[in-house]
């Protein structure tokens, strides 16, 4: 049972802009927080951005502060992630989670979507 999709990935010139977006099943959305991890070919995954639901609280990996932004639309079910003024090193697989409660885990995943910025 497939619970978080991701979508939005694709090619963009440095400089560009993408979109990410995150569809949730109804009982993964109303999880405590919500994440965008990525992982860049031969690296390690990584903290991106997350927003906490009921306060709607976010933070930020330093290398993109000022640039991404987390938002979600609760008629939707859905996260995003918008990316300005992107760099090659923001090449990456971009995957959404789910922690379900405070303290746990990032226990629900997406099955990521390829984001390639090129220079």
């Amino acid at each position: 049972q497939v619970q978080l999709v991701e979508s939005g990935g694709g090619v963009v010139q440095a400089g560009g802009s993408l979109r990410l977006s995150c569809v949730a099943s109804e009982r993964i959305f109303s999880s405590y927080s919500m994440g965008w991890f990525r992982q860049a070919p031969g690296k390690e995954r990584e903290f991106v951005s997350r927003i906490i639901r009921s306060e709607g609280s976010t933070s930020y990996a330093d290398p993109v502060k000022g640039r991404f932004t987390i938002s979600t639309d609760n008629a939707k079910n859905t996260v995003y992630l918008q990316m300005n003024s992107l760099k090659s090193e923001d090449t990456a697989v971009y995957y959404c989670a789910a922690k379900e409660r405070l303290g746990g885990p990032y226990n629900a995943w997406g099955q990521g979507t390829q984001v390639i910025v090129s220079s």
